[in-house]
């Protein structure tokens, strides 16, 4: 896979670069700090969580050699949801003190869940770029019928009769399947 631009703020972060580190921040913070309050955190859980999690990547970026092949910012806010969940249930059966391991490890599953984010969202934009090699007639129908919307509706107002719609929306997804199937995801 290839390396994202946003591999910038890894190598920021492994730099130390206060510029990259504020904009990292001033960018991103925000989000976290939305989430953990609405999951019935404090600012404070919210600073923690962010922190802890920039460390965390930091660690994977300098020991393991982590590369991003997607955006950052998914990256970042999946970890720090995942970080904020882990930190709920250990709160239930633990004392508030961390263990220093628990602030500078992650955990595999997290960045195998983060990789396999980066996997679903590849193939969610590969297949909307083919669904964008196909005509407007067919992204109409598709569209509309994968809206839940009832074919019999659709019919009537692209005009068409209900036999014709079905064979035509038929004819589409083979279309659109086999540029799938010949692209490869």
């Amino acid at each position: 896979m290839a390396i994202h631009p946003d591999q910038r703020y890894l190598e920021g972060l492994l730099r130390n670069d206060t510029l990259i580190v504020q904009e990292i921040y001033q960018r991103f913070s925000g989000k976290i700090k939305h989430y953990i309050l609405q999951h019935h955190g404090t600012e404070d859980d919210a600073a923690d969580i962010f922190q802890e999690s920039l460390i965390d990547i930091y660690n994977q970026a300098k020991h393991r050699q982590l590369e991003l092949s997607c955006p950052f910012e998914p990256f970042l806010l999946l970890i720090c949801k995942r970080k904020w969940l882990n930190d709920i249930k250990k709160r239930g059966r633990q004392p508030v003190t961390k263990k220093l391991d628990d602030v500078y490890d992650v955990g595999e599953d997290v960045f195998a869940a983060a990789e396999q984010t980066i996997q679903d969202e590849a193939r969610t934009a590969f297949i909307l770029a083919q669904f964008e090699r196909l005509g407007e007639k067919c992204r109409e129908i598709l569209r509309s019928s994968l809206a839940g919307e009832a074919q019999e509706r659709i019919a009537a107002a692209m005009r068409v009769t209900y036999g014709y719609l079905r064979k035509k929306k038929s004819e589409c997804m083979a279309k659109l399947l086999s540029y799938i199937q010949g692209q490869k995801v």
